[in-house]
């Protein structure tokens, strides 16, 4: 990928979740929501702080991230779907 984000951004793809509920019923593509978790594929260098040092990301490449539901912006970089967002909209780090 020839994209590099800037500041506290962050480059994220969506992973595709079990269209499958426990029980074993099979919810259909119209019926699904689309999944709030994925991976870092690019990291930003981090935010200056006010006094003009460079505060590292907490994220790097490959972590597995959950976000918020409306997080992002949409954007199709070499044919793929990613998401771009600020650091602060992701949650957590999932292990």
């Amino acid at each position: 990928m020839k994209f590099r984000p800037l500041h506290d951004r962050v480059v994220v793809k969506r992973l595709e979740e079990e269209l499958k509920t426990k029980g074993g019923i099979i919810i259909p593509d119209t019926a699904a929501e689309k999944p709030q978790t994925g991976k870092v594929i690019a990291a930003g260098p981090g935010l200056r702080g006010e006094d003009g040092k460079l505060q590292p990301m907490g994220v790097k490449e490959g972590d597995k991230v959950l976000f918020g539901k409306w997080s992002g912006t949409e954007v199709k970089i070499d044919g793929e779907e990613l998401l771009i967002m600020k650091e602060s909209d992701i949650m957590g780090i999932l292990a």
